[in-house]
């Protein structure tokens, strides 16, 4: 689980520029012209002054459902596999959303600028209590992980469900600003506020707060490599104006389209595809709750609900295509995406084998969100991530900043022009330092190597860092390591990505033990560390694969080699 979280903003990258202007009665959001926000990228016009998602998008389409400019697609679908369902129109939301964010500023006594932290599976509240933030100016916090991740954030609020209630009981008092807990769950626990009970008694009119374009929105926790995980902090417009073109050109959307995205809800892919991208263009949200993924349960879903729209990971797409695929008859489908790992060419080629569609891969980063894809309309490659996309000019940089020719690798970078993109990201919070280290003289460093051939499609090589990227999460080594020495067992380690043919890449470590352990059973105690690893951090950074070593390479210095038991596993050394 991630978190996001509010944050005051410090300072706008963003310099207006001579041209035309929003003004307030402008109409945004599903009003907003693809051409206007195409002149915001080149500079030709500024960001309008004040943008909310809630009421500039939200709010927007509920409108056009009421005077029927919407189709009559709910703006969510949500089930469970056990045969409860949600439907929700944009009018549903909008009202929806109010009632939340009237129980946010009173009964848990929020004002605008607290931080509240959301820590939620794939239910429906999960976007209640998003939309309810942006309404109120409040913003959330999405999944020691917990603990570091409030005390950092100073919430002052947490909303969470029953299964990671007892977790925050056990660190709550070591932190101080956490002042209200509020419990989505049919059961009552003692000193948290029932979500349910609130919602019921709460009102519906409420009056959305005018926010400023760059005002801060949503910190999201990236992956460290040396340290804790980053905050990059996005603002109003970097989120809620900037995935309009991803939803135009890559995801392809209108309104009559229904969109399963399968990312988990601390993840910055499930903003993109399940809020904003998607209601940006007025479509449909489609979420089954699928606590453990199953294959079965997957593809009866898209045989029974008429999903037309389906972004997975890499991995998914790997699983699926052991099924025998010509079996099913899916409903609707008609576009398929992936992204967060590189694409296998040979997955790409047996999944249009056996269901006649593509598979259209994306690139990008929390911070910056989607930079190189696969867009319809033009040729596919095999292995390659695609072409830079608007509004970005994307290109491959030397360690000084020079740009490489065609078929040289080095970093993928993003060209900088007199102004920072208003779709980047503001800052790493309280870390000037790594926020400065992402420039790199006219450019921003995405910390990814890779080459572009000339035809201008980028091919992805690897991370420039010891980042690990399995199933679409990418793991900091950091952590894990971190994780792993407070084990008796553990002298020291060293974290790594080691090849997986389903995965992509896993986690390994390299472990030193104590003396005591030496003589113990390999497999017991592997299972034993595996599970500590689980249960001291998020249970998906677990090392799946562990090897006991006697020592570790090392420099003169004494740093820890990763990159030579990385290329040891990788089979380069």
């Amino acid at each position: 689980m991630n978190f996001f979280h509010y944050q005051i903003f410090r300072f706008s990258w963003f310099t207006k520029p001579a041209g035309r202007h929003f003004h307030r009665n402008h109409q945004l959001g599903a009003h907003l012209a693809l051409a206007d926000l195409e002149a915001i990228n080149r500079c030709e016009m500024s960001l309008p002054k004040n943008f909310n998602f809630a009421g500039d998008v939200i709010d927007q389409w509920s409108l056009k459902e009421k005077i029927g400019e919407r189709p009559a697609n709910p703006a969510l679908w949500w089930v469970n596999g056990q045969g409860d369902e949600v439907k929700w129109s944009f009018r549903d939301l909008s009202t929806l959303s109010r009632k939340a964010a009237n129980m946010l500023t009173k009964p848990c006594n929020l004002q605008r600028g607290d931080r509240v932290a959301v820590i939620l599976p794939r239910i429906p509240e999960w976007w209640l209590i998003n939309v309810a933030c942006m309404r109120t100016g409040t913003t959330q916090l999405t999944a020691k992980d917990i603990l570091y991740r409030l005390k950092v954030s100073k919430a002052k609020c947490i909303v969470a469900s029953e299964e990671v209630a007892q977790a925050v009981e056990s660190i709550a008092s070591e932190c101080p600003n956490l002042k209200t807990k509020l419990l989505v769950s049919p059961q009552s626990h003692h000193g948290w506020l029932n979500f349910q009970d609130l919602f019921q008694s709460a009102s519906e009119e409420h009056s959305c707060v005018e926010t400023g374009s760059q005002e801060p929105m949503a910190i999201y926790f990236t992956s460290g490599t040396t340290g804790s995980p980053k905050m990059a902090q996005h603002s109003q417009s970097s989120l809620g104006i900037g995935y309009a073109l991803c939803g135009r050109y890559w995801l392809d959307l209108k309104s009559s389209d229904i969109m399963w995205n399968m990312s988990d809800t601390g993840w910055i892919k499930a903003a993109i595809g399940s809020v904003f991208s998607s209601w940006l263009r007025g479509a449909c949200v489609f979420v089954h709750q699928m606590v453990q993924f199953d294959t079965n349960t997957f593809l009866d879903t898209l045989t029974t609900y008429p999903i037309t729209t389906l972004c997975c990971a890499p991995t998914v797409y790997r699983m699926l295509v052991q099924k025998d695929l010509k079996r099913y008859k899916f409903k609707k489908l008609q576009h398929c995406l992936t992204g967060g790992e590189p694409l296998n060419p040979e997955v790409l080629e047996q999944w249009k084998m056996q269901t006649g569609l593509e598979l259209y891969e994306g690139y990008g980063q929390t911070e910056v969100g989607i930079i190189c894809a696969n867009q319809k309309g033009q040729e596919i490659k095999p292995g390659s991530m695609g072409k830079g996309v608007l509004p970005y000019d994307v290109q491959i940089i030397d360690e000084n900043g020079n740009i490489l020719p065609s078929g040289t690798e080095g970093e993928i970078a993003l060209r900088l022009k007199s102004t920072r993109p208003f779709c980047f990201f503001s800052e790493y919070v309280d870390n000037p330092e790594k926020t400065a280290a992402t420039m790199r003289g006219d450019f921003y460093v995405t910390g990814d190597r890779g080459v572009m051939d000339s035809d201008g499609y980028f091919w992805f090589v690897g991370r420039a860092d010891d980042v690990i990227i399995s199933s679409g999460y990418r793991i900091g080594p950091f952590e894990v390591e971190s994780a792993l020495i407070e084990h008796p067992a553990v002298v020291e380690s060293a974290v790594v990505s080691s090849p997986d043919p389903i995965r992509g890449e896993v986690v390994k470590a390299f472990i030193v033990l104590s003396a005591p352990f030496k003589s113990s059973n390999p497999e017991q105690l592997i299972l034993e560390l595996q599970d500590h690893v689980k249960k001291s951090t998020a249970p998906y950074k677990y090392p799946r694969k562990v090897e006991f070593v006697k020592e570790l390479p090392k420099t003169i210095t004494g740093k820890i080699k990763r990159n030579v038991l990385r290329e040891q596993e990788w089979g380069r050394a």
